[in-house]
C-alpha cells in the first residue's frame, strides 16, 4: 500500500488527503489544528503526531500550506531531514516563483525528487477529486508526481521545469480574477439600465461576451445552480485567496518587469472588497460591492 504524508489540511488540503484515503492509500494526516486532524481521521487518514512523524516512512508527501515561508520551514525543517530519500515530494500550496525554485533546488541537492504543483478549482474540486493541477518539476519526474497526485486531480499538465507550476497557477488566477470584475462590472451595469441581468447572461453566454466567470461561475444568483452566487456567497473560493494570488502576481510581475495594469486594477478592488469585510466570501461576491450592497451583503455572510 503506498503511503502518503499529507500536511496541511486546511479548506483544500482536507479533501485532498481524504481523495488520497479513498484511493485505498495509507495516509499519514499533520495539521497544527487539532480539529482539522480529526476530520480528515474521519475520512479515513491515519494521525500523525508532528510532521516528523506523518514523513518518517512516506512514499510520498504532500503539503498544502499558506505561504512561502511556511513551505520553506516544514521541508527545511521538517521534511527533509525526515522523509525517506526514496518518497515524492510535492508541494500543492499557491507560493511565489522564487519560493518554489528555493525549496526544489535544497530538495535536489538532498537527493529528493521534488515538484511544485499548485491547484485550481476551489473548495468543491478539491472534495470531488477534479483539481487541475499545475506542475514545476524536472522532467524525468514527471510520472511519479502525476502518480501521486492522480486520486485528486482532473487533469495533470507540467507547466515546465521547478517554478513553472507556480508561474502557470498565478498567471491564470490574475485571468480569473480580472475576467470576473468584467462580468460583474457588465452584469451590475445592466441593472441600472434596465436589462434583466438574467436576460443579460442569456445573451451575453451566447455571444462574444462569453467566459468561464460568466458561464460555469456566474456571480448573479440563478443562471448557474452550482455557482456559489446562489448560496449567498458561500464556499467557493474566498476573495482572501484571490487577493492573495494577485498579490503574488504583482510581485513577479515588478520582479519580471512586465506590465499588468488590469492585474494591478482587481488587486486594488479586491482589496478593497476584502476591507469591507468580503474577506470570507466568494470571490465573485465583489459583484455586490459593485451594485453598491457591500455593507448588506457582508453582514448577511
Amino acid at each position: 500500500m503506498t503511503r502518503v504524508a499529507f500536511i496541511g489540511l486546511g479548506n483544500m488540503g482536507g479533501g485532498m488527503a481524504a481523495n488520497q484515503a479513498k484511493a485505498g492509500r495509507e495516509v499519514m494526516a499533520f495539521d497544527l489544528s487539532a480539529d482539522a486532524v480529526e476530520r480528515a481521521a474521519a475520512a479515513g487518514c491515519v494521525k500523525a503526531a508532528s510532521v516528523a512523524d506523518a514523513v518518517k516512512d512516506a512514499d510520498a508527501v504532500v503539503t498544502m500550506l499558506p505561504a512561502g515561508p511556511h513551505v520553506r520551514q516544514v521541508y527545511a525543517e521538517h521534511i527533509l531531514p525526515n522523509a525517506p530519500k526514496s518518497a515524492v515530494l510535492v508541494d500543492s500550496s499557491t507560493i511565489d516563483v522564487e519560493s518554489a525554485r528555493a525549496v526544489a533546488a535544497q530538495a535536489k541537492a538532498a537527493g529528493f525528487r521534488f515538484a511544485d504543483a499548485p491547484v485550481s478549482g476551489g473548495t468543491a474540486a478539491a472534495d470531488a477529486g477534479t483539481l487541475a493541477f499545475m506542475v514545476g518539476c524536472d522532467e524525468a519526474d514527471f510520472a511519479a508526481v502525476e502518480e501521486i497526485i492522480k486520486p485528486m486531480s482532473r487533469v495533470t499538465f507540467r507547466a515546465g521545469d521547478h517554478g513553472a507550476g507556480q508561474a502557470a497557477k498565478i498567471c491564470n488566477n490574475m485571468v480569473l480574477g480580472i475576467s470576473m470584475i468584467g462580468v460583474c462590472e457588465a452584469l451590475a451595469l445592466a441593472e441600472k439600465l434596465g436589462l434583466d441581468p438574467a436576460k443579460f447572461f442569456e445573451i451575453s453566454s451566447q455571444s462574444s461576451g462569453q467566459c468561464w466567470s460568466l458561464t460555469s461561475y456566474c456571480p448573479w444568483p440563478g443562471p448557474v445552480p452550482a455557482a456559489p452566487s446562489n448560496r449567498n456567497y458561500e464556499g467557493g473560493f474566498a476573495t482572501a485567496m484571490m487577493l492573495k494570488d494577485l498579490k503574488l502576481a504583482q510581485e513577479a510581475a515588478a520582479k519580471a518587469g512586465a506590465a499588468t495594469p488590469l492585474g494591478a486594477t482587481a488587486e486594488g478592488l479586491y482589496a478593497l472588497f476584502d476591507r469591507l469585510g468580503g474577506g470570507g466570501r466568494d470571490f465573485s461576491a465583489i459583484l455586490e460591492m459593485l451594485r453598491g450592497n457591500v455593507v448588506n451583503s457582508t453582514r448577511a455572510g
